[in-house]
């Protein structure tokens, strides 16, 4: 990794999971469908976090529609609000529909921010594609630190932290924190924090929701591929 900068630069909980899904020399995505949708999940926890929209009874709704400056978040904000004319959507349906544009905007913001770069190559010297090498590890490399004092030291989560380690256990994303040994010990602590006391009850509320929500489509996905 590169530690070029001394402070890190402060990221959101989609950008981190980008972060934390990328192998750093190559780019080259970890579990790609799983983290896209956890990225989406993420966009609907940060707006829930900053008082933008509210779950209730697994349905989406905005309490203040004020736009926060990230154009991700500003634009899934300006699609539920424009979109409550008609009936609410549900946590599941909205992250499944944000998916695609929160990635894509996920990965700008890091570029744009300087932690990752964007490489144009061939495949077989044919077919155009994009990666994403680490520019700057500064940033990933607290975020691991401060995921692992807590996961496997006990220490107190923040509400940011403990919302990501939720987005991670839903999303069944534990094995980009950790390997084999160490795996069956992270699930379990991390499932402790994703169900602690935290948070306020409707940031907690926001949160389980969208835990839930991808552990349905992870499993649904599985069952999918594996009937396929």
């Amino acid at each position: 990794m590169n530690f070029a900068q001394n402070t890190p630069v402060e990221t959101t909980l989609g950008e981190q999971l980008l972060l934390l899904s990328l192998d750093d020399e190559s780019g080259t995505e970890k579990e790609s469908m799983n983290v896209s949708y956890a990225i989406a999940a993420a966009s609907l926890v940060e707006l829930a976090l900053a008082g933008r929209v509210e779950v209730h009874d697994d349905q989406v709704t905005v309490h203040d529609a004020a736009p926060l400056g990230d154009p991700t978040l500003d634009a899934a904000l300006a699609e539920i609000s424009g979109d409550e004319r008609r009936k609410p959507r549900k946590t599941k349906e909205w992250i499944e529909h944000l998916r695609k544009g929160a990635v894509a905007g996920t990965t700008r913001s890091l570029v744009a921010k300087g932690l990752l770069r964007e490489e144009k190559k061939k495949v077989l010297g044919l077919f155009p594609v994009r990666r994403y090498p680490e520019a700057d590890g500064s940033a990933e490399s607290a975020l691991r630190q401060r995921l692992d004092d807590i996961v496997m030291r006990g220490a107190a989560p923040d509400e940011r932290t403990a919302s990501l380690i939720a987005l991670l256990h839903g999303a069944k994303l534990h094995g980009l924190l950790y390997s084999k040994p160490q795996l069956a010990t992270a699930k379990k602590n991390m499932e402790k924090v994703a169900h602690g006391q935290w948070a306020g009850p409707a940031v907690r509320q926001a949160v389980k929701a969208a835990e839930d929500a991808l552990t349905a489509i992870v499993v649904m996905t599985v069952v999918t591929t594996t009937v396929l």
